[in-house]
């Protein structure tokens, strides 16, 4: 017997589980009729009430926001954003068909780009977003090969391109969203990231940065789609 056989065999006789009485049966019918949360009033808005509110609360727990009218704004607005951050033309940028399509060479050609996972040198990462919640501020990005997750986290100032089509009011939107998209095979990993890193762990005083991105900076492109 495996230790993993073990393990579940131990938490089976305490649960009083026994094959057949229908435990297995009752979970994989909880899981398929998604049953929904309470979803928060206030993020039952629509339109620019929602991206408002999805502004507000982002800017709230100390990210920024810059909105732009469309996607070939979204190479200066980063390029904008480093030098007002002081930091140098540079950037990582995730390997996905929607960054690689905007006009960087055309709109800044002196910001240098680089496209992959992380590394430990690497000081700024472009990554686009999943989805949004208002509600919280919150962003969702999920892994893949055109989404290494290492650039969410490693550099210390993390951009992230972000469509008014992708904020919704609440996380049961985004979580109905990623099954539809992904039809039962889900991504390895989920992040849901509100704000940048932090701590208050010591002496009770805010440090950003702690296990993360100590910036994060939100390009909130207003292409005329409305808010999901």
């Amino acid at each position: 017997m495996s230790a993993r056989e073990t393990v579940l065999g131990g938490l089976r006789r305490s649960l009083k589980r026994q094959p057949g009485d229908g435990a297995e049966a009752a979970v994989e019918a909880r899981l398929r009729s998604r049953v929904r949360g309470t979803v928060p009033q206030r993020g039952q808005l629509s339109g620019e009430a929602l991206l408002q509110l999805f502004v507000n609360q982002a800017e709230g727990v100390n990210a920024t926001v810059t909105r732009v009218a469309s996607s070939d704004d979204v190479p200066g607005a980063v390029a904008d954003y480093l030098r007002q951050s002081n930091l140098p033309l540079q950037a990582r940028l995730a390997p996905h068909p929607d960054l690689q399509a905007l006009p960087w060479a055309e709109k800044v050609p002196m910001l240098e780009l680089s496209e992959g996972r992380a590394a430990p040198e690497d000081r700024v990462s472009v990554t686009p977003a999943f989805a949004a919640v208002a509600e919280t501020g919150t962003l969702v990005l999920h892994s893949g090969p055109q989404t290494p997750t290492t650039l969410n986290f490693l550099p210390e100032t993390h951009v992230v391109v972000l469509r008014a089509g992708q904020v919704a009011g609440a996380y049961e939107e985004v979580w109905d969203r990623l099954r539809e998209v992904y039809d039962g095979t889900m991504p390895r990993t989920v992040n849901m990231i509100t704000g940048p890193s932090r701590t208050g762990d010591i002496e009770q005083k805010l440090e950003l940065g702690a296990h993360g991105p100590r910036r994060l900076h939100i390009v909130l492109v207003e292409d005329g789609t409305e808010p999901a």
